[in-house]
Parts: structure tokens; sequence; C-alpha cells
């Protein structure tokens, strides 16, 4: 989830004014493991609460009522983990999603899930940077009318989709541009059900296991 900077739109208040001082809407989006774009939402205002934002979107909504054809979740005395979404600290723990351990003096085995799970992030970060150096509009503040925010925001999203597919001459890795338009949203700390964390152990358990170690995580935490 990011923040995209606008410019203040006439009549428009403090709508679109965030906690960084600038003006904003709020993309938030959904990537798979190609650095495709799967789900988009885009437009709430900048001073919306992250939390808010994924609570009140159409996939936060299916997902927390379970609604999607999802595989099936967690079962507690089961060694076997759900299909989760990752997030950053901007996201609520939740069965389906998972985002970092809060902190600074935490165990290893946490500090190790801190750092694959970043590790997993860095995804939907490089998409974000593809996107930003591929459409140099997301390098600066977008002028434009309120109700044409969305529609730019969205285009990019698909033209990025359409020019990974199709256009092989493209090499969407060869400049990753800083994400200068982009405010990352606050951190938030929102109660978490006892399921949730019961996965979030299940996978903190894997990642130190034989099975799901990998060599050099030790010397990244």
């Amino acid at each position: 989830m990011e923040n995209i900077l606008t410019s203040n739109p006439p009549n428009s208040g403090s709508l679109y004014f965030n906690y960084k001082k600038t003006f904003s809407v709020v993309l938030m989006a959904l990537v798979d493991a190609n650095y495709n774009f799967t789900i988009v939402n885009v437009g709430s205002y900048g001073k919306n609460s992250d939390g808010g934002i994924f609570a009140n979107s159409n996939l936060g909504k299916e997902l927390q009522r379970k609604n999607l054809s999802l595989p099936a979740s967690y079962r507690p005395g089961s060694s076997t983990a759900p299909y989760v979404l990752v997030g950053d600290e901007a996201f609520p723990l939740k069965t389906y999603l998972m985002r970092p351990y809060p902190g600074t003096n935490l165990s290893t085995d946490k500090r190790i899930f801190n750092y694959r799970l970043s590790r997993a992030r860095r995804v939907v970060e490089n998409t974000f940077g593809q996107l930003t150096s591929k459409f140099r509009i997301c390098n600066r503040r977008i002028h434009a009318l309120p109700k044409n925010f969305d529609n730019i925001i969205l285009s990019m999203c698909i033209l990025h989709n359409f020019i990974k597919k199709y256009d092989k001459e493209t090499n969407l890795f060869a400049e990753v541009a800083t994400l200068a338009a982009y405010d990352d949203l606050p951190a938030v700390g929102l109660n978490a059900s006892i399921e949730a964390f019961y996965v979030s152990d299940t996978f903190k358990s894997y990642f130190i296991s034989p099975a799901g170690a990998v060599p050099w995580q030790n010397n990244r935490i």
C-alpha cells in the first residue's frame, strides 16, 4: 500500500492531506511472484488510515467474510499452514495476512521470521519500483482532477502487466527507480486473533526448521 502524491484538488479541504503533510491518494495492490498486479484498489483519500482502507476494500471485506475460494484455512494442532498474503507493519495480523513481529528486542526465531517476510515483500517493492521506472509520472505529483486520479493510476497498473507480458524487448528490471512520489503509510498496532498468532507461529517454526531454513538467514538478522 502506497500514497501516490497528487496536487491539492480545489475545494477538497484536508481529504487528500496525509500524515506527512503532503497530498495523496492511496494505491493498495496485491502482486504475484512474477511482479504482476493482480488486485488493485485506488482512490482512497490520503488522510484515511491504512487499516481502514484495507478493511473497507472489496478484497478486505471478502477475505473477512471468507467468500473467496481460498484453500483450507489453518486448523489448530495441524502443522500445515494456509496460503497467506504478505504485508508490512501497516497491515493487521490475520489468519490470511502475515505482518512482522513488532518491537526491537525480539528473539532469534522472530527476527528470522521478520527477515523472511521482508525478503518476500521485496517482490512488492520491486513491482512498485518497476512501475515508477516505466511511468515517469510517478516521479512527480499528479496534476489532474480527482475523477481522473483513479483512471491514471489504474491505467499504469494495467499497462505494467501488458508490457511485461507482450513486450519481450523491454527489461523492467534494467532500471528500478526509487519511489520518489510514493509515501509509505504508517505502522499500526491492531489486535489479532489467537488463530492468527497460531498461523504466524507455524511459519516462524518452519523458517528455523531443517526443512524451511535458508543457509544465510542467521547472518541477515
